[in-house]
């Protein structure tokens, strides 16, 4: 065990996995436990280091796509190999996305100034950006360059291992577990546990699809549990610590709310149960048959959560159980903040002359910590990119004022942890500076919106252009209304969800519409969507579909439309419940009626951030290979 300078903490070493991992080594397929101090492949106790890294990988993803490139490798099992480590193919040709994962949105200044250069050197856009399951994605990165980037990352302590393919996703958690009030206790240690034993383990490396799993921290599930395979809370019972295990969610095609699978679970179990349910979902050989229907959802649709429960029940009783050691102590992710929390500071700056600014950016974006004299600060991070400089800045930022303490949030956001109070406003003039001291976080001007047609294979429309024409709307009605302000709008470039439309008060994902002999880019509309409170509720569809250009409008024609019914202290989706859906669905029909395809609509018939007219261009999508 050894102490780590900068960033998170002691990480506890070594680290096995039940099973053997699977790795690449040219064309064959070698087996090694991992994690152990006298190994020279791994790289151990990096400063938030929650992955075990092999050094082998990289030159193996290295070896494998020269492969390919020449015309060596197969298309098909280099996809499968190349997602295992984080690399999508793109709608454009040649080039990739690297996902980073990053778990419970975990992040040290050392690994933002990494993902600065990756964006610098590697991504042709120049950003990254932070997505609703807390990773970092780079895009349009040429095949070649991908394994000096992943190669970069991971010098950093981060890793892209298994942030793609049929596997268990990033893990996500509440960004404010382990300085909120009421939580049991902090579950970012066993988030980390957690992460360690799936990891490169035989079990989740070809499941029937993609695994996604959240820890929240408390009953108002911030990580919103309610939407994912597999959901865990923290709870006490007779003093004992365990986890509510909650299973079943998910968004995309019917989309669910999870089910309650064991009110509690012991620490000791919670990673056996985990097992035992991935175990029953990886031989579900009805799911392998449909790749659109290939979720756990659709098992616990066919069989009922009540026979599921019963079949976890009897997987572990089954002989793997005597194979394995549960205890997540050797895999813990130990970290004390609050040793690394900034001292009093001494010269610290305040606000002169007109203070409005800063008080707003205070109000919408700062909560006080469970801790006396700190405060959390959540930097919104518009459409979730960041250009080199703002990652520089925040990472100098975090040394500055945070103690190195920061995790990206299921907003797109990065939400900097144990700041002093008497530090906000230095931290808010250095945020300014970089053009990211924007009041505003998880409100309605917090716009979020997947990457879509920018590169998306899977996407209908541009939803990132839509994205920035809709907080441009709504930035210039210049709400002051507190509950106004609290209604969500999210947007999607396809029914997959990525930006969690279907949990927007308002939501809308691509759907392509002809007008006039002529293709036209559009979107469905949700309304009434719910995460806010620990009771996680999928938005109601209309029957109308609008077109790209006058999405702006209905936005504006909701809110107005909510301003005008709605009763004393009523918010966004009791209004809706309260007046009916029919109604603002009526608002907005005209919105959907064609035109002709001449001079005056022309701009009707193009997307947002395009040149030219509007064609239905959609791929395979990789995410279910």
């Amino acid at each position: 065990m050894q102490e780590n300078k900068e960033g998170q903490g002691t990480v506890h070493h070594p680290v096995s996995v039940p099973g053997e991992s699977q790795l690449a080594n040219g064309d064959e397929e070698a087996t090694g436990k991992l994690g152990s101090l006298d190994n020279p492949e791994v790289y151990v106790n990096l400063p938030g280091q929650v992955i075990p890294i092999l050094t082998r990988e990289f030159d193996d993803f290295d070896n494998e796509s020269q492969k390919f490139l020449r015309g060596e490798k197969d298309p098909i099992s280099f996809t499968g190999f190349r997602l295992k480590q984080g690399v999508y193919g793109q709608r454009q040709a040649d080039v990739q996305m690297i996902r980073v994962k990053l778990p419970f949105g975990g992040v040290t200044p050392n690994q933002f100034d990494a993902l600065a250069e990756v964006a610098e050197h590697y991504a042709p856009l120049g950003k990254g950006h932070i997505t609703t399951r807390q990773n970092v994605q780079f895009h349009h990165i040429p095949l070649p360059d991908a394994a000096q980037a992943i190669r970069l990352i991971g010098e950093s302590g981060l890793s892209s291992r298994e942030a793609c393919g049929n596997t268990v996703r990033n893990v996500v958690s509440d960004p404010f577990a382990g300085v909120c009030e009421g939580e049991p206790f902090d579950p970012t240690p066993y988030v980390g546990a957690f992460v360690r034993y799936f990891v490169r383990n035989d079990l989740t490396q070809l499941l029937p699809r993609k695994f996604k799993v959240a820890f929240t921290s408390t009953e108002q599930d911030v990580a919103v549990t309610g939407i994912h395979d597999l959901g865990l809370f923290p709870c006490l019972k007779d003093g004992q610590k365990g986890f509510r295990i909650t299973t079943g969610g998910g968004t995309a095609i019917l989309p669910r709310i999870s089910y309650l699978l064991y009110d509690f679970v012991p620490l000791n179990e919670y990673l056996k149960v985990t097992e035992a349910v991935l175990r029953i979902f990886n031989r579900a050989a009805e799911l392998r048959v449909n790749r659109a229907r290939a979720r756990i959802k659709f098992l616990i649709d066919r069989i009922g959560i009540d026979a599921f429960r019963q079949r976890v029940d009897e997987e572990m009783r089954g002989e793997w159980v005597n194979e394995r050691n549960f205890d997540p102590e050797p895999l813990k992710f130990i970290d004390n903040e609050e040793e690394r929390a900034p001292a009093q500071p001494t010269n610290p700056g305040s606000p002169n002359g007109d203070q409005r600014e800063f008080s707003a950016w205070v109000a919408a974006n700062v909560h006080p910590q469970r801790q006396p004299g700190f405060s959390t600060a959540e930097v919104k991070v518009t459409r979730g990119d960041l250009s080199p400089d703002q990652f520089r800045g925040l990472a100098q930022i975090m040394r500055d004022f945070s103690g190195g303490n920061a995790r990206t949030t299921d907003e797109q956001n990065l939400l900097l942890r144990w700041v002093r109070q008497e530090s906000l406003y230095d931290v808010w003039r250095r945020l300014k500076e970089l053009g990211l001291g924007d009041a505003g976080a998880r409100q309605i001007t917090d716009v979020v919106s997947c990457p879509g047609t920018d590169s998306c294979k899977l996407a209908i429309t541009n939803s990132m252009g839509l994205a920035r024409a809709v907080q441009e709307r709504v930035e210039q009605l210049q709400i002051e209304d507190p509950l106004t302000k609290k209604i969500h709008i999210k947007m999607s470039g396809c029914p997959n969800g990525c930006s969690r439309h279907h949990i927007a008060n308002i939501g809308f994902y691509g759907a392509a519409m002809k007008f006039d002999g002529h293709q036209v880019p559009g979107y469905i509309v949700m309304l009434g969507g719910n995460y806010d409170d620990g009771q996680p509720r999928i938005a109601e569809r209309l029957d109308v579909r609008v077109p790209a250009k006058r999405i702006p409008d209905a936005v504006e024609r909701f809110i107005r439309l909510y301003q005008e019914r709605r009763q004393e202290g009523e918010d966004f989706n009791a209004c809706l419940d309260r007046v009916g859906v029919e109604a603002f669905e009526a608002a907005i029909k005209d919105l959907s009626v064609p035109v002709k395809f001449d001079d005056e609509h022309k701009h009707e018939f193009i997307d947002w951030n395009r040149p030219g007219l509007y064609k239905l261009e959609r791929g395979e999508g990789e995410c279910a290979v």
